[in-house]
């Protein structure tokens, strides 16, 4: 077993060193002096051979490139090293008192506890160490003691014992103190297992001698799904116990074959051993974290509370590929947070593409923060139409074409802007720029019956969301065009606290704004919604208008929308009519309003004016 404290032991070769190098040139002065210069001489010999091997060892000593053998090596050395040192001032304090000049005994006798004292602070790390060192240091001590013969030398032989008793007990309390500071340094308080500080030196080490060897490991890196959730409604006394109980479930997964460790949080690692193959790592990768994926799942009974939580696992394997523990770690993060993306539960392996999706995604928001500054953003409208083909309204779409990036599609940054709080500001941007268009409009004749914007979660729960809206339509608008406003929101948002989401509807009804539910039938729908919400409109997703041509079930689907919208008394929109076809069908089943390719791609403002105007002539004719 590797000493703990290698890296400790290791820094005291050179204290060492110095104290017995410089103190040792006094041990060839006396012996000139007193005529005893030859025996001194070879001893310090020796002293300098011991330090220059001790050197040596010092100098080659890697804590970050060697693997579990290489330390073990290298400890051996450094018990030699020390072992040779006090034995060697072990040697000169017998030389020195054998002889019939009693100063040099006094002096010998002083060095010799002094060396003691040494032993017992340098080596206070390793048990193997100082027990023995110490006892070589004090027994010839009391030896010499006893054999002068005398009640004083009885004495000072009892005291020199009581002596290397005090010392045992003061180099033990220190290694009994450095053990359990090295215990919470390196373990979870709360769990127990290993922490994030340990098990990356462990797993560096372990790319290290896999970078020698070829072989391969590999990391799980372990999120529980939900785990928040369960944290902010029953407490966190509750999640700790949780978190205990899934480490004990992952320990008996885990044993003694791959290492856990909790990272932080609710999110933790598996280094797995060594294989041969990466087959074989990837293999047995998998194989654990299935197990693990089943242990976590099974249900949790905690005080009286009765729990279900489930984890998304990344997968990355160790190679000889790279050399940094970071690296590995960041791979099984990216896997496993693309699992959780993919609805979570469920087990990834890291691959190159999701590497470039996220590099994508990184520079994407880089970008996107200076967006605006740079004039980048700018708003689309798609127009709206009824029965007779008359635009009735239009849909404002934020369009991102980066300098850097080139055009950059919603579907790709806006979930960015979601996740870092940028939509606050680009939705803000949006009001403010679609009031001003919709008021310009109307001074100029485009007359339209409804002008809809999308709300992103994060806008609409934002706690300036209200008044920045009724400070804005004060400003642009008057009552009359704040009645064409209508704010698209989707399910989601609804479900994740329809309670607040009532409270800002009905105020903002106050001021005239109505409300429509985005890509209805996709998400979470429950008709206690639409009973609660004071919802205007319901609009049909693209995916149901798509291929309703070859799909009995996406006709079906939108024959049910039309029959909820009915019986709520609900408009109808549905968007995505790429065909005639498409477009009749969805009139004919009863949408008031229709907007697709078919009719409109989305247009600057400045076209969607000349198409308004173009499209009104065509009408009178």
């Amino acid at each position: 077993m590797i000493n703990p404290f290698h890296n400790f032991l290791h820094k005291q070769i050179p204290v060492l060193m110095f104290l017995s190098l410089f103190p040792g040139l006094g041990y060839i002065g006396l012996g000139w002096l007193y005529g005893n210069v030859y025996p001194a001489l070879i001893w310090y010999i020796m002293i300098l051979v011991s330090s220059v091997y001790g050197y040596f060892v010092y100098k080659r000593y890697d804590l970050t490139a060697f693997d579990s053998s290489l330390l073990q090596k290298n400890y051996s050395s450094m018990r030699y090293f020390y072992y040779s040192q006090f034995v060697l001032w072990a040697i000169i304090f017998v030389l020195y008192t054998i002889t019939k000049i009693y100063e040099l005994h006094y002096i010998a006798i002083f060095t010799q506890l002094g060396a003691s004292v040494v032993a017992t602070v340098l080596l206070a790390s390793d048990k193997k160490l100082y027990y023995p060192i110490i006892a070589l240091m004090i027994i010839p001590l009391s030896i010499y003691f006893f054999i002068i013969g005398t009640w004083y030398g009885y004495v000072l032989c009892i005291f020199s014992l009581i002596f290397m008793g005090v010392l045992f007990y003061g180099a033990t309390s220190s290694y009994n103190l450095l053990i359990k500071t090295h215990f919470q340094a390196n373990h979870d308080s709360l769990t127990g297992i290993k922490n994030r500080h340990y098990v990356i030196e462990f797993l560096q080490k372990v790319i290290n001698k896999i970078s020698k060897s070829g072989n391969f490991s590999f990391i799980l890196l372990i999120d529980l799904d939900h785990f928040k959730t369960i944290n902010d409604s029953l407490g966190h006394d509750i999640g700790d116990s949780l978190l205990i109980d899934v480490t004990k479930r992952m320990q008996s997964i885990a044993n003694n074959e791959n290492t856990l460790g909790r990272l932080g949080g609710d999110e933790f690692i598996v280094i797995g051993s060594e294989y041969n193959s990466e087959k074989d790592a990837l293999k047995q990768a998998m194989a654990c974290a299935d197990k693990l994926l089943q242990k976590i799942k099974t249900h949790y009974k905690i005080e009286q509370n009765y729990l279900s939580i489930s984890a998304s696992i990344g997968v990355s394997v160790i190679s000889d590929k790279c050399d940094e523990a970071s690296v590995f770690i960041k791979e099984a993060d990216i896997a496993m947070y693309e699992a959780k993306e993919r609805g979570r539960n469920g087990i990834l392996v890291f691959n190159e593409d999701m590497s470039k999706r996220v590099q994508q995604h990184l520079e994407i928001e880089r970008y996107l923060h200076f967006a605006l500054q740079n004039s980048e953003i700018q708003l689309n409208y798609q127009p709206q139409c009824n029965k007779e083909h008359k635009i009735v309204g239009c849909e404002v779409l934020m369009r991102w074409n980066s300098k850097e990036l080139g055009a950059v599609s919603p579907a790709d940054f806006i979930p960015i802007a979601e996740q870092t709080g940028i939509i606050i500001e680009l939705g803000h941007y949006t009001l403010q720029e679609s009031f001003k268009t919709l008021a310009k409009w109307d001074k100029n004749a485009i007359e339209l019956e409804q002008f809809s914007v999308n709300i992103s979660i994060r806008q609409m729960f934002h706690p300036n969301f209200i008044d920045d809206v009724i400070s804005l339509s004060e400003k642009y608008l008057n009552p009359s065009l704040c009645s064409k406003l209508i704010f698209e929101i989707t399910e989601s948002m609804i479900a994740d606290n329809i309670d607040m989401v009532i409270s800002i509807m009905q105020t903002l009804k106050q001021i005239g704004i109505r409300f429509s539910m985005d890509d209805f039938g996709t998400g979470y729908s429950s008709l206690s919604y639409l009973k609660q919400l004071p919802m205007y409109e319901l609009k049909i997703d693209r995916s149901f208008v798509s291929n309703l041509e070859n799909s009995s079930d996406d006709r079906e689907m939108i024959s049910i929308i039309k029959e909820i919208a009915r019986r709520f008394n609900l408009s109808i929109v549905a968007e995505g009519a790429e065909t005639s076809k498409q477009m009749q069908y969805l009139f004919d089943e009863g949408c008031d309003i229709v907007q697709g390719y078919f009719f409109s791609k989305p247009k600057t403002k400045e076209e969607f004016e000349q198409f308004y105007i173009t499209s009104s002539n065509l009408k009178k004719i």
